[in-house]
C-alpha cells in the first residue's frame, strides 16, 4: 500500500518543505527537489508512522471493547431504591 496525498495536500507539503529548508537549513530548494524529498518521506518514513497509528488505534479500541459493559451498562429497574419494600395500606 502506497501512502499518497491528494493534490492540494501535495502542494501544501511541497511549500512547507521548501519553507523549512529555507528557514531552518538556509538552503533554497525548488519544487522538483522538494517533491522528491516528499516522495522519499512518503515511501520510506510514512509507513512507519501509519503502522504506529494503526497499532495505537487497535490498542485504543481493544481497551474500549474490554470495558464495554462498564461504559455502556445502565442499571435496570433503578427507580426504586434497593432494599426498601413498598408498604401498602
Amino acid at each position: 500500500m502506497t501512502l499518497a496525498l491528494d493534490p492540494e495536500q501535495h502542494k501544501q507539503a511541497i511549500a512547507s518543505i521548501k519553507r523549512y529548508c529555507d528557514e531552518a537549513l538556509e538552503l533554497s530548494v525548488g519544487d522538483l527537489r522538494a517533491g522528491n524529498l516528499l516522495d522519499f518521506f512518503l515511501k520510506e518514513i510514512a509507513p512507519t508512522v501509519y503502522n504506529r497509528a494503526i497499532g495505537d488505534a487497535q490498542v485504543f479500541l481493544r481497551d474500549r471493547l474490554a470495558d464495554l459493559e462498564g461504559v455502556c451498562y445502565e442499571p435496570e429497574f433503578a427507580y426504586w431504591p434497593k432494599g426498601k419494600a413498598v408498604r401498602r395500606k
